[in-house]
């Protein structure tokens, strides 16, 4: 995936689109402009490993009630200032602690927790699709060894990044952030991207579960009248598709406010449900 523009190479796995120099990192701080090509970094380098329930994910909707192997490396694209994990999406290489794991160890390691409830393997905490690569050569071996995958990702990613990697994704939880084009803009990403991506993963031949989860920041994505119209644009794809409504709390850079009101979240939750059939309250 690589474009030369006056002896820059331009990565496309993001609407990013760095144009990097040799030896330049993108924003992501995990795809590289090395020898002529964009490489990933932060392949089989990982910052996180556990063995979590599902729901944490979150998913509610599918093999409730099991673990799944959760892993994540370092770096993301979008600049979230109430990042919960921003130890390792906010920091490159040198400044996280990385432990080496092929995909053959990583889908072994998988197989090894079965007894302990495992179903597969889930690729979040950072962002996973800035290491599409790594996401797409383990997905393919968890599934040769009959267990799942889940992508938990903020779908800020090219249609043609989500293609390759779609045959062997079995769930994905999503963030939609907002649903204003402004307020993704804040955050370094872009609405548009996002929606393109939900409906494609969301899409009947995709054979992929997806929920999707909107994270409310007081004075930012609050309003019922916000809610409705994500709601109603969730609803047009599919009604079915499980949203997560979920309560803010102070962190990172974003420490100038409160968490948000649960009643908020309820009435928010109430505002959506006149149009999805599952919605959750989250963090409540």
């Amino acid at each position: 995936m690589k474009q030369r523009e006056e002896n820059h190479i331009t990565c496309r796995v993001c609407p990013h689109h760095c144009s990097l120099a040799e030896g330049q990192y993108g924003r992501c701080r995990a795809r590289k402009n090395e020898n002529g090509t964009i490489i990933s970094t932060n392949y089989g380098k990982l910052t996180a490993l556990m063995l979590d329930p599902i729901e944490k994910k979150p998913l509610r909707r599918f093999h409730p009630g099991s673990q799944i192997l959760s892993v994540g490396s370092f770096g993301c694209n979008l600049s979230c200032p109430f990042c919960q994990n921003h130890e390792i999406s906010m920091h490159s290489e040198p400044e996280t602690d990385c432990c080496p794991m092929s995909p053959e160890e990583l889908a072994d390691l998988a197989e090894q927790c079965k007894m302990y409830g495992n179903i597969g393997v889930a690729f979040t905490y950072n962002e996973p699709l800035i290491g599409y690569e790594y996401v797409r050569d383990t997905a393919r071996l968890v599934h040769a060894r009959g267990m799942k995958n889940v992508l938990v990702t903020n779908g800020t990613a090219e249609l043609s990044v989500l293609d390759e990697i779609l045959p062997y994704i079995d769930a994905m939880n999503i963030d939609l952030k907002g649903f204003r084009a402004a307020y993704y803009q804040k955050l370094g990403g872009d609405l548009a991207t996002v929606k393109n991506f939900i409906a494609r993963a969301a899409c009947k031949d995709a054979n992929c579960h997806v929920e999707l989860t909107t994270l409310i920041v007081p004075g930012e994505n609050d309003s019922e009248e916000e809610m409705e119209q994500e709601a109603q644009w969730i609803a047009a794809i599919n009604p079915d598709i499980p949203l997560h409504v979920t309560r803010f709390f102070p962190r990172y850079r974003m420490t100038d406010r409160a968490a948000t009101d649960v009643e908020r979240i309820y009435r928010l939750k109430a505002v959506a449900e006149k149009y999805l059939k599952w919605v959750y309250a989250g963090n409540c």
